[in-house]
């Protein structure tokens, strides 16, 4: 019999390759197997995101600091290893507590054991699910004096608008009216440099994105032929975006958990879209869900930026 979470794996696996356009969750990337590999992406030379969103929290985190105050309760979403946020709880005064939250149990414990050992006053609260839903806190928590969501990486750049939108809205009912949000946001940029930072010359990218057919393999009894599918990257201009598939080399067909699923030469699962904004792009998303923009900081080259929200609903601090 397969847990609900297994159930939930299948279920979104068949309804994806149903679609006239196959496609499956980014979500899905990050077992075990595929937090390792994109914490290899994240060193590659290509990927600038991690480095420069790095360089940015750690040449403006005494102002950060200031911003978001003493007793401070941090929530990070997706938190993988939980290395940007040690950044800024180096620099707090006095944080209260971190929750972090992640889709991948195993990394989310070691990353947490970790934290624990480095900070040992810090209350230290992991919670394993899939942070694009409304989050539940601990109830110790929920009085905290003020809870700052903190969401690296451009992860912002998976949601498709609406989609946003509403992770945005759930966010600041979870920080609450004196909460804030910290959040990096990839720049729009020459498409050369974004493709590199999604094609990797080592195929580390390559390999991320099949190991979701890996997965499939192993928990969905699935027969992909990992040799027959080839990783692929376009950058869509009209929407700017980056659009990673998987392309099909061969007429073939899959079968998962006993249903077939037929490819043809070269259709493609559309596996993961990463949108790039500009700073007055970011600014009319989040005013849609609620927020302002109170602070940014950019690095010299306008790669990326990490952007302080505050809630709309009340006076600007």
């Amino acid at each position: 019999m397969k847990t609900s979470a297994a159930k939930t794996f299948l279920d979104d696996v068949i309804n994806g390759l149903s679609l006239a356009q196959k496609q499956l969750s980014p979500k899905y990337f990050y077992d075990e197997f595929g937090a390792e590999i994109f914490e290899r992406i994240c060193t590659t030379p290509e990927y600038y995101p991690t480095r420069t969103e790095t360089m940015i929290l750690k040449n403006n985190v005494a102002e950060i600091a200031r911003r978001i105050g003493p007793n401070a309760t941090l929530i990070e979403y997706g938190s993988g290893a939980l290395e940007k946020v040690k950044i800024i709880l180096e620099a707090l005064e006095n944080p209260n507590a971190l929750v972090p939250l992640d889709i991948s149990k195993e990394q989310l414990m070691v990353a947490a054991k970790k934290i624990r050992t480095e900070f040992p006053h810090l209350n230290v609260l992991p919670i394993s699910g899939d942070f694009t839903k409304p989050v539940e806190l601990p109830k110790k928590l929920l009085n905290a004096e003020r809870k700052v969501a903190f969401f690296p990486g451009s992860t912002i750049g998976n949601f498709e608008k609406e989609g946003a939108i509403n992770f945005l809205k759930s966010v600041r009912a979870t920080v609450g009216e004196n909460g804030l949000m910290l959040i990096g946001v990839d720049l729009q940029k020459n498409r050369d440099t974004i493709l590199k930072a999604y094609n990797d010359e080592a195929g580390v990218t390559s390999e991320f994105n099949k190991n979701i057919l890996i997965r499939i393999n192993r928990e969905l009894n699935g027969n992909f032929n990992l040799n027959e599918f080839e990783h692929a990257v376009t950058y869509n201009e009209e929407h700017h975006r980056v659009e990673m598939h998987l392309m099909s080399l061969a007429v073939q067909t899959v079968r998962i958990s006993g249903i077939n699923f037929h490819f043809d030469l070269h259709e493609t699962i559309h596996t993961e879209n990463c949108y790039k904004y500009t700073h007055q792009s970011f600014s009319r998303l989040v005013e849609a869900a609620g927020f302002l923009s109170a602070d940014s900081w950019t690095d010299s080259e306008g790669l990326f930026t990490v952007v302080l929200l505050t809630n709309k609903f009340r006076q600007k601090f």
